[in-house]
């Protein structure tokens, strides 16, 4: 990074600094267990001269302390060497939609989003909505948002899926238990050097917002479409009173969008069994099902139960989240052993 020919780089430079934040915690660990492992010579060698009873009794305790010390670093540095998800470390554009169920769905969808709101705040992270599309009842039919933090995809990549609600609805007045599903899309978010537009492959279309946004966003012309012909991709963005952020917003997502089929693309080359995020929002799809009456929350993938629904729709995932985190660990560990 200090070579002169890569200093005036700009896009080298945040290659390379990328390069060295992902390996800082690599080395740091690296370091902590060369020194613990002198440390534990040096007891193993005391303990073995026996000559004072009181300073070997008192190495031998240590060493044990060291030791333990030693296994907790090497746990670290086989799960710090694993390989890494390229994607981790960027902001997110997430995208909610209701899927079976009505009414229901739609107010489901709704909760999902104000939980992922929630978590983002919790994580110090920030969040602005690209587009939505409210259901008369309450909730959303669609709902697109932008997460912006350190880590951000590392976190809520495994959120990609069908999610299903089972509880009795406001509107039902015999209090028979409703089943509903929403889906959630993660996307990366892309920069403009990783995806190459052709401005000319793009049609662009200015038109009056609806929904929410006051007199002024419903009186201008302010909200966009574009649509990319290549494959008929279409993105809106109308929740900012300016045109030209709105536009800026909606080529964001294009961006994401794009990067996300060319990584798909790329996937299936390598890998049969890598499956689409949202499938049809089916039910027998779902990744995850919230069950109010019996307030318990299983992720499917890891056959694993959480309690405390009403907490965690208000942002407190880390358990959740961690599990699932754990679990990618151990199969990515059991592949590189293999």
């Amino acid at each position: 990074m200090a070579l002169p020919e890569v200093a005036v780089d700009f896009e080298k430079i945040q290659e390379l600094a990328k390069e060295r934040a992902s390996l800082e915690n690599l080395v740091g660990i690296g370091n902590k267990y060369k020194k613990l492992s002198q440390e534990q010579s040096d007891l193993k060698a005391l303990v073995a001269e026996g000559g004072d009873l009181e300073l070997a009794t008192m190495a031998k305790e240590e060493l044990q302390t060291t030791e333990e010390q030693l296994g907790q670093l090497a746990e670290s540095l086989r799960v710090a060497l694993l390989p890494k998800d390229p994607n981790d470390d960027r902001d997110v554009i997430v995208e909610v939609r209701s899927g079976t169920g009505g009414s229901e769905a739609s107010l489901f969808a709704g909760d999902l989003y104000r939980m992922y709101t929630r978590y983002a705040q919790l994580q110090n992270w920030q969040v602005d909505v690209m587009d939505a599309s409210p259901s008369e009842q309450g909730g959303f039919n669609k709902i697109v948002f932008e997460i912006q933090g350190k880590g951000a995809f590392s976190r809520l990549k495994h959120e990609r899926g069908v999610h299903r609600v089972q509880r009795v609805p406001g509107t039902e007045s015999q209090g028979r238990i409703h089943t509903s599903t929403a889906t959630v899309a993660v996307l990366p978010e892309a920069d403009e050097v990783e995806v190459n537009i052709n401005p000319d492959d793009l049609r662009i279309d200015i038109f009056h917002a609806g929904g929410h946004g006051g007199q002024n966003v419903n009186k201008v012309a302010t909200a966009v479409r574009i649509v990319y012909e290549p494959t008929g991709l279409v993105v809106v963005c109308q929740d900012e009173r300016s045109q030209h952020k709105n536009k800026q917003r909606a080529m964001s997502m294009l961006r994401a969008r794009i990067f996300e089929a060319e990584q798909e693309r790329h996937d299936a080359e390598i890998s049969t069994d890598r499956r689409a995020q949202v499938g049809h929002a089916e039910r027998s799809e779902k990744i995850r099902t919230y069950n109010y009456p019996q307030d318990r929350v299983t992720d499917h993938r890891i056959s694993s139960s959480f309690h405390g629904i009403p907490k965690m729709m208000t942002g407190y995932l880390d358990d959740l989240i961690g599990a699932l985190i754990a679990q990618e660990q151990t199969q990515l560990l059991d592949e590189v052993m293999a």
